[in-house]
């Protein structure tokens, strides 16, 4: 891997960079870290947990806990390296505009491929399930009503999405909160279930880490915003990894209180865990409430993730790696409206015509991709050794994750980015020397 010419180690980029907003048409610095980390939990705590537990049971039995660990551990390298490097380069487009800055326009790139064409998928995957509970038979007419009210919001402003987003996470919070208590409070509540038995081995640990992964990534919709926070340097690196904080605990809080109730067995045959375990815990009137918060979860997780993608398209139109037109910010919201109109009418459609909740693993795959590169262009920033650890630990992380993942989201994954880089070799073979 090698550095842009032009970009050396420690360049931050000034006005002149393709990321930076243009002159009268730039994003409003107008989050705080509360607003931020608000909106990352908005994107972690959201349908990931409730329906990624069942999977991971199925892959790993026993050792859920484990997976949920080691997903932990890489999400936390990831997001120390996100933190940083966003503090060295506020702009919209997350790892996009850091591995083209750190490591060459080409990883830059398929960074920002990786993130639109998986987090595109995760949006149509995300109004599914929207539709799926809130109207089961007419799920894909909710599901495109769902994308376009909250195309809508986002083309409002970010404020009005940091808004919305805090009410969603009041609500979540406080149902999976219920569900904990509820649990573990029950007489069906068995500490022996928690023990690691039968963990289907590393293979089985690793596979079940990289589904549970789905349920973290959202902490780089922060970065991907960080043309829009106040002060980047100070609020970034605070909000991260206080939301990555918040999401874990929560987490760790609602699987061992499944766990205790379902066991690893029962969790694994769970189609809506978290329904089934209060159901199970001899509250069965919670059940709809749960549902309706799955339906609220997955509401919040639409409205960050059209949010995140639409400024990394942003970012990719300035570089012109997608249509100029796309980088176009709203003089009076300060959005980039046309990008979020794309997205938008991309995920409506795919949302009418496809059926996607099967691609949490190609997500997953894309993501950690994404991510891989965040942490080899963080490994440029210092020398010291410590310094370098984490995101060694985070790479080696991302690649083992996504290796372990269901072989046919491996093949599709790798087969999309195959297509990005071909894509891009033929534009640069194309352009004028």
């Amino acid at each position: 891997m090698t550095r842009s010419p032009g970009h050396p180690p420690g360049h931050s980029p000034g006005p002149a960079s393709s990321s930076s907003p243009a002159s009268g048409g730039g994003l409003r610095r107008s989050l705080g870290v509360g607003d931020a980390v608000v909106i990352g939990l908005g994107s972690m705590v959201g349908a990931g947990i409730f329906a990624a537990l069942g999977p991971a049971a199925r892959a790993v039995g026993s050792g859920l806990l484990v997976g949920l660990a080691v997903a932990a551990v890489v999400a936390y390298c990831n997001a120390d390296s996100s933190a940083r490097l966003a503090a060295r380069y506020p702009a919209s487009g997350g790892t996009y505009v850091y591995g083209r800055e750190r490591l060459g326009a080409f990883w830059g790139y398929l960074a920002g491929w990786a993130f639109v064409v998986g987090k595109t998928a995760s949006c149509a995957a995300m109004a599914l399930t929207v539709g799926a509970y809130v109207w089961p038979g007419q799920a894909h007419a909710v599901a495109v009503a769902a994308v376009v009210a909250l195309t809508a919001v986002n083309y409002g402003g970010v404020q009005k999405s940091a808004w919305l987003t805090r009410a969603i996470v009041a609500v979540v919070l406080a149902v999976l909160a219920a569900v904990a208590v509820v649990c573990l409070g029950s007489g069906a509540a068995d500490t022996g279930r928690l023990a690691i038995g039968d963990s289907r081995g590393a293979g089985g640990v690793l596979q079940a880490a990289g589904l549970l992964f789905f349920a973290f990534a959202g902490y780089a919709r922060i970065a991907t915003l960080g043309e829009e926070v106040r002060d980047p340097a100070r609020t970034i690196p605070r909000a991260i990894p206080l939301a990555l904080g918040i999401a874990l605990a929560v987490y760790v809080a609602v699987a061992v209180a499944v766990l205790a109730v379902l066991g690893p067995d029962g969790l694994a045959r769970a189609g809506a865990p978290l329904a089934d375990a209060v159901r199970a815990a001899g509250v069965p009137g919670l059940v709809p409430v749960v549902r309706v918060a799955a339906a609220v979860a997955a509401l919040g997780s639409l409205l960050a993730l059209i949010l995140g993608v639409s400024r990394t398209t942003l970012a990719m139109a300035r570089d012109r790696h997608l249509p100029g037109a796309l980088a176009a910010v709203h003089p009076r919201f300060h959005v980039p409206h046309r990008a979020e109109l794309a997205v938008g009418a991309v995920v409506a459609v795919l949302a009418a015509t496809v059926d996607v909740r099967g691609a949490i693993g190609f997500s997953s795959f894309g993501v950690l991709a994404y991510y891989a590169v965040a942490n080899a262009s963080a490994w440029t920033l210092g020398s010291a050794p410590v310094r370098r650890a984490v995101p060694a630990v985070g790479l080696i992380g991302c690649a083992a994750l996504a290796c372990a993942l269901p072989w046919l989201s491996v093949a599709v994954g790798a087969g999309v980015l195959a297509v990005g880089a071909a894509a891009y070799g033929v534009r640069r073979a194309r352009r004028p020397s």
